[in-house]
């Protein structure tokens, strides 16, 4: 197949029609699809059904510490999902700290705390002289710009590289700028690209030297074990233990949850980090809560028992998972392969492909789908404040939809890729 770039103009139209006769009849089939977040489907949420009979009223509701569950106290967790998460973490159980159910609520209250309290004794920012600063790879995670621009924090491009950020430029801007205090990384399986981060670059990141003593590494681990293929994962290095042969023991915070594992917004969230840096966070902490929810602690604990039930539980995902994956990607290589219109990712785990066209032409496309019912994320949310500088990247969020859905949504993203990539390049003749 010819690339549109080299087809004639009178070839362009000639496809143009074609295409849009098709894009008709799809519009008359009055789809409503939804593929604009990268929500578990039900089949996915079906598979942890069996935790809400693990506890009932006959039930033994005391932890191995003693502790009743259905009581106050306990503020770093009970010892069983303390376990659990520091193995989910790669950790020690003495650097985890269990916190409520979600883990974006984790990372709002730890730069809340930041803002308010300042990190570990340092200046709360929001008492500085000027507004601090965070490095945000991209394309990126909406929620993590949504952190930042909601505290009024300058967020700064850099670079996500098939290995992961452009280390070059981490490493030059925060040794040069004390105002920036933060990064933001999923560094397993990015969002939306699923790019996995490079042992060189974990190591160059333990051994950053910030100018801000208070600067922190936002290590979002939300993928970690969230693989598509058991016999094709990939492997990172664990960032804490690294950045303590470093000698940066306080470098980095880690966040991780049990949301896309068992139920989202049910889960279990954890911050794993320094000593330090956890007692700066329970002092915070004791003021919010005399005890996070032990029920739902002990209800994981009691489904999953120990880290091999997870990885097990997670086979179960990857099943229904990896054919959604598989289907999107069959129709963008099979319709979309040669044309040169786009580029799109092939990730080994996590929810999303990441999927760039010609520039200038994100917002046109998903305004198109959206013209055949169907809904894809906002162009533009996978950079800070919406602005793609090159309008090209969109996030494609395959888990939600019925595989008879998936299909349907595909067809009509690529006929919307096609039309208005035809438009750009006539446009631009």
């Amino acid at each position: 197949m010819s690339g549109y770039k080299e087809m004639s103009k009178e070839q362009l139209l000639h496809e143009k029609d074609m295409l849009e006769q098709k894009f008709k009849e799809v519009q008359d089939r009055n789809l409503k699809l939804d593929m604009s977040r990268g929500k578990p489907s039900a089949a996915q949420l079906n598979l942890s059904n069996g935790m809400m009979d693990v506890l009932n009223s006959k039930s033994d509701m005391v932890c191995e510490s003693g502790v009743d569950c259905r009581n106050y106290g306990v503020m770093d967790g009970i010892p069983e999902a303390r376990k659990l998460l520091a193995d989910m973490s790669e950790v020690p159980e003495k650097n985890i700290l269990i916190y409520g159910n979600s883990s974006l609520n984790v990372m709002f209250d730890t730069v809340a705390r930041a803002m308010v309290m300042g990190v570990c004794g340092h200046t709360p920012w929001s008492k500085l002289d000027k507004p601090v600063k965070f490095l945000c790879p991209v394309p990126g995670y909406d929620r993590h710009f949504g952190i930042t621009e909601f505290f009024g924090i300058e967020m700064i491009n850099v670079p996500l590289l098939p290995t992961g950020p452009d280390m070059d430029m981490v490493e030059k801007l925060v040794s040069e700028d004390p105002y920036i205090k933060g990064i933001w990384c999923v560094p397993k399986y990015s969002n939306p690209s699923g790019v996995s981060y490079s042992d060189d670059t974990v190591l160059r990141f333990a051994h950053l030297q910030p100018a801000a003593p208070d600067f922190r590494i936002y290590w979002d681990n939300a993928y970690s074990i969230h693989h598509l293929y058991d016999d094709d994962q990939d492997v990172i290095l664990e960032l804490l233990s690294e950045c303590e042969k470093a000698g940066n023991p306080d470098l980095v915070y880690k966040f991780i949850s049990t949301s896309k594992v068992s139920f989202p917004g049910s889960g279990i969230a954890a911050m794993a980090a320094s000593e330090a840096n956890l007692a700066d966070a329970r002092r915070f902490m004791n003021y919010q809560t005399i005890g996070h929810d032990k029920l739902n602690q002990l209800r994981h604990v009691r489904f999953f028992k120990d880290m091999d039930g997870m990885r097990e539980h997670m086979k179960k995902h990857a099943a229904i998972l990896r054919p959604k994956f598989e289907a999107v990607l069959g129709v963008l290589d099979r319709e979309l392969g040669g044309l040169e219109i786009g580029s799109w990712s092939r990730p080994k785990g996590g929810y999303f492909i990441s999927f760039d066209a010609l520039p200038g032409c994100a917002k046109a496309i998903v305004a198109k789908a959206k013209e055949a019912g169907v809904i894809m994320t906002k162009a533009g949310a996978t950079y800070p404040y919406g602005k793609d500088p090159q309008d090209s990247n969109i996030r494609i969020a395959p888990s939600f939809p019925t595989p008879e859905d998936l299909a349907a949504a595909a067809e009509v993203f690529v006929l919307s890729v096609k039309l208005v990539s035809i438009d750009k390049i006539l446009e631009e003749r």
